[in-house]
């Protein structure tokens, strides 16, 4: 159905977080799904390791040497949703994923930094775009880790809608989405019903909304 790649030039924006919980919302809605870490660091595999939940029956590590394009078009045969969680400051994997997803979900965070690295992934992407001359990859941006009680965290949407591309349901920072990771868990398995679930979840339906254009 879809290759869906979520990539940022900076640590700390919620990539990891946001892939994970996307895969348990997917799955949910009765789709079958393929998880690629593609982060050196490998924290996708370390969430899995942590427990039995759906990430450890779904998940792939990508191997140095792996080709990205190959591993994502092969697990499509095999599932109806790909996501694949790219690395920070590794410019290269972030534009093989998007040379090769349907739609790249690029998450910032409130900082000022983060809205300059965004900057950088945006500009990547298009040119994926280009050289694919394509629509493809769709381009959205997801408010990532926000303080509903900060400046930044209230204004990050308008922010985002400044440069250009649509923006999709944000997502807190929030208590639960650690401890789920603490457990091995997403947050649909670990907190069925809690803010941090329904944020994950109406994520969910405007990305498969953007799928279905």
């Amino acid at each position: 159905m879809a290759i869906v790649a979520v990539a940022g030039r900076k640590g700390g924006i919620g990539k990891s977080t946001i892939v994970g919980n996307l895969a348990a919302e997917f799955a949910a809605m009765g789709h079958t799904v393929a998880v690629l870490d593609a982060d050196p660091q490998h924290s996708l595999v370390a969430w899995a390791h942590q427990g039995d939940g759906l990430l450890a029956r779904s998940l792939k590590k990508v191997s140095p040497g792996d080709t990205l394009r190959t591993l994502a078009r092969a697990a499509e045969n095999d599932a109806d949703i790909v996501l694949i969680d790219t690395p920070p400051g590794d410019p290269q994997t972030a534009y093989q994923a998007a040379l090769t997803a349907d739609l790249m979900l690029l998450p910032c965070g409130p900082s000022p930094l983060d809205l300059f690295a965004l900057k950088e992934t945006l500009s990547l992407s298009l040119k994926a775009r280009a050289e694919r001359r394509s629509k493809k990859p769709r381009i959205r941006f997801v408010p990532s880790k926000i303080l509903a009680t900060t400046n930044l965290g209230r204004g990050l949407a308008s922010s985002l809608k400044d440069m250009g591309k649509k923006v999709l349901p944000a997502i807190g920072q929030r208590v639960v989405v650690a401890e789920a990771v603490s457990s091995g868990l997403t947050v649909a398995e670990y907190a069925p019903g809690s803010p941090a679930h329904e944020e994950f979840r109406e994520l969910a339906k405007a990305v498969q909304k953007v799928l279905k254009k």
